[in-house]
């Protein structure tokens, strides 16, 4: 690929996809290395935030006389820390090395990640603390993100409706946090902006794609760097978050 686009850049030819993938420059046999170390900066990120918002919850916070914490959404907030960490290593796999079975895992832990993370923007945006009502918000997500990992495993890798799936359900979460955060009183909704927004013009790199630099920075690999910071940031609004609605059920329950 990269002896064609050579030849291509000689006769005044533009970069053109492989396969529908931009040709890489490798290095210490990573096929993609900016992606790949991005990829575990944010992972450590995550690390990071989901332990420090596990010590924050069960060390600092008060619990309940039974051990439990005050604050509705912990459980919550725990498989979201999951979910993105295990799409984030899959994440530097992939790009160290593109193969069928890396980018089937890839894809399906980002699906994955974006279904549950639209669960988590309509539980928390509207409160909802029933069981019932949560399940029932829940399972037509998880209903349609099973079929459409199923669907890309099993039937067709195809990476535009992939593309559009995520896109559809990212914008859905940013717009559902966007209309909480002008509707609420929340002393981070400060936070909560600067992270739809940023999240919102982060998206547009996955969408207007452009060839890599010099083979090796591309749009993607630069998305990768903008969620660096915003993780950061998420995670400090899931801890304000914690420490705001403990403060708020122990001053009802007095």
């Amino acid at each position: 690929m990269l002896v064609r686009e050579e030849e291509r850049e000689k006769h005044g030819g533009k970069p053109v996809k492989y396969h529908g993938k931009w040709p890489f420059h490798r290095a210490y046999g990573f096929q993609e290395p900016v992606s790949v170390a991005l990829s575990a900066l944010n992972l450590a990120i995550q690390f990071h935030g989901w332990v420090s918002f596990f010590i924050l919850i069960y060390y600092k916070l008060p619990l309940t006389p039974s051990k439990k914490t005050y604050y509705e959404y912990t459980g919550l907030w725990h498989i979201y820390g999951i979910l993105s960490m295990n799409l984030w290593f899959w994440s530097a796999v992939f790009h160290s090395r593109d193969v069928e079975l890396t980018e089937k895992l890839d894809c399906s832990s980002a699906v994955a990640l974006l279904g549950f993370s639209l669960i988590l923007a309509v539980l928390r945006a509207f409160s909802m603390r029933d069981e019932a009502a949560r399940v029932m918000v829940s399972a037509p997500i998880i209903a349609f993100v099973t079929t459409h990992i199923l669907y890309l495993n099993f039937f067709n890798l195809d990476y535009g409706l992939n593309m559009k799936v995520c896109v559809a359900m990212g914008v859905a979460q940013l717009l559902i946090w966007a209309v909480w955060a002008s509707a609420t009183r929340h002393p981070s909704r400060f936070k909560l902006w600067v992270a739809v927004i940023g999240g919102g013009l982060a998206m547009l790199l996955e969408i207007y794609d452009f060839p890599p630099y010099q083979g090796y920075v591309d749009a993607h690999a630069l998305w990768h760097a903008t969620t660096i910071p915003l993780t950061y940031l998420w995670w400090s609004f899931a801890k304000d978050d914690a420490e705001f609605r403990t403060s708020s059920l122990l001053k009802k329950a007095k």
